[in-house]
């Protein structure tokens, strides 16, 4: 797993929460409004995300203090009620919470579980839009059952996929409440703080510290936010059509991770003429080392606009890494411009990004992990296993925690796509990936979604097509290929390449 095994919150810790939440005001009348509901509902991931309002924006003000390697910090929401509330919920893990007001006025709390409860003074009115400002402090080293935290020798990068954000700071953890975000990290000398977006101010604090602000352009799921401090080089180089590319690389490896570097603009060029122009404001990799080799066990993470890397893994030739670069980046489009509804709609993210990550590969005659030079011979390959994935993973849509990052979602996923194309044609598959994403850009987007657009660009109804490769738990007949055969299913043969749940790890598949 990518996480490490941890423990729950120590009794003296549960002890000062429950201390501060009596200090905290007193509750609303309980019979007026009622208490948002503390799920979403969401099929992999039921505990997760909150319900009765919305987030429309974060401002994340955080301090980092390289002496004891805790974190200060400050989370400002900006929610609107759905629904009259006289309690609203945020997940929220690990923080030692000292404060909470709503709309200025100071509002009581209780850590249960996962889960944040803020009791407003009055109940919130439906539409209401209000502030919640949550004050806290974090321990990046402190043991947990999952955490996003990836402590560095100077600092800490974060990677909160698929249900860690909230580790970080209180937030309705789910990528269907997509929000606008804005970072204000604050530093000690000789070290640099860095956050998804772009930066919009340095501020020397004349005390030896220094205050770096940026903000994103476009709203993020919290699953992708980044956020990072340490003793960094930042490199800046241009991308296609004047697109920035930040790049942001511990000092000591600047030099010997350049070449890898340099191959981001021409893989974006390479995108761009497939899949429109970039989402982003800017785009650049973190190769980030970790404290601890067992909390960085995968190759990438997609966070937006600075993918987190094992920077190892990047010092290989390009044909070893290029593929795998293009894959995170066309998580830029599929995966956080269109972010998944639910945890079930992965494959949209990982499907699309493999097969991209594919086509690149074999325009260059690299070998894949198989040994196999054509997108053919590999689906082909991948075709055979189809039924045996079913039984060991689900089919591609239907995903639970356990094997949520399995070889289903990856390479199952890309022969749904590559049925898709062979079914409507490669112009016609063209225009339902660009129509997709030009609809869902900004949004969450479901496989009911990505459906609905393909029958309509098509011109001919393909919920059936689709819903058998995506769900059927028989894998269907390859449209052009009636002389593919699928392995028969054996009891005892596990998927090949699984990945762990919490993995991300996926060069191994290209």
């Amino acid at each position: 797993m990518r996480y490490r095994t941890r423990v729950t919150a120590p009794a003296a810790l549960l002890g000062t929460m429950a201390a501060l939440s009596l200090a905290s005001p007193a509750h609303a009348d309980p019979e007026t409004g009622t208490p948002g509901p503390e799920t979403l509902g969401d099929s992999v991931f039921p505990s997760l995300g909150n319900d009765g309002y919305r987030v429309s924006a974060y401002h994340l003000d955080i301090a980092y203090d390289a002496t004891t390697r805790l974190v200060d910090a400050t989370a400002t929401l900006t929610v609107t009620a759905t629904q009259e509330l006289s309690r609203l919920s945020l997940d929220a893990l690990g923080l030692e919470i000292g404060t909470v007001t709503v709309a200025g006025t100071a509002a009581a709390f209780e850590q249960v579980g996962e889960k944040l409860r803020i009791t407003p003074a009055g109940p919130l009115p439906a539409q209401e839009t209000v502030t919640v400002v949550v004050a806290y402090s974090a321990d990046p080293r402190r043991s947990l059952a999952h955490t996003a935290w990836v402590p560095t020798p100077d600092g800490f990068a974060i990677c909160p996929q698929p249900n860690s954000a909230h580790t970080v700071f209180p937030c309705n953890d789910h990528p269907s409440d997509k929000a606008d975000f804005t970072f204000r990290v604050t530093v000690p000398a000789g070290l640099k703080g860095v956050a998804s977006g772009h930066l919009v101010s340095t501020e020397d604090l004349g005390d030896g510290r220094t205050a770096y602000c940026y903000r994103s352009r476009e709203p993020i799921a919290t699953e992708i936010v980044q956020i990072t401090v340490g003793d960094y080089v930042i490199k800046d180089r241009a991308g296609p059509h004047g697109l920035p590319l930040r790049d942001v690389v511990p000092a000591a490896r600047a030099a010997a991770l350049e070449p890898a570097l340099a191959l981001t603009p021409n893989l974006v060029s390479w995108l761009e003429q497939r899949l429109g122009a970039f989402p982003f404001e800017t785009y650049g990799l973190l190769p980030c080392n970790s404290d601890d080799a067992n909390a960085f066990d995968f190759t990438g993470l997609e966070t937006q606009t600075l993918t987190l890397y094992k920077p190892n893994f990047l010092l290989q030739a390009e044909k070893s890494i290029g593929s795998h670069m293009m894959h995170e980046l066309v998580h830029s489009y599929f995966g956080n411009s269109v972010s998944p509804a639910s945890w079930a709609d992965l494959w949209l993210n990982e499907g699309h990004a493999d097969f991209y990550g594919l086509l690149y590969r074999y325009e260059r005659g690299w070998t894949d992990s198989l040994g196999l030079t054509t997108m053919e011979a590999r689906m082909k390959d991948t075709y055979a296993r189809g039924d045996q994935w079913r039984k060991s993973s689900g089919p591609v849509a239907a995903p639970n925690e356990a094997n949520l990052f399995d070889s289903q979602r990856y390479l199952g996923g890309v022969l749904v796509l590559y049925a898709l194309r062979q079914q409507v044609g490669e112009t016609v598959f063209s225009a339902i990936e660009l129509t997709f994403l030009e609809r869902f850009r900004n949004s969450s987007a479901s496989t009911d979604d990505y459906i609905a657009v393909a029958s309509e660009v098509s011109g001919t109804d393909q919920s059936g097509f689709l819903r058998d490769w995506l769900l059927g738990t028989k894998t269907p007949r390859m449209p052009g290929h009636p002389d593919w055969t699928v392995t028969p299913v054996t009891s005892t043969l596990r998927t090949p390449q699984s990945r762990p749940s919490g993995s991300h790890d996926n060069s191994a598949t290209l």
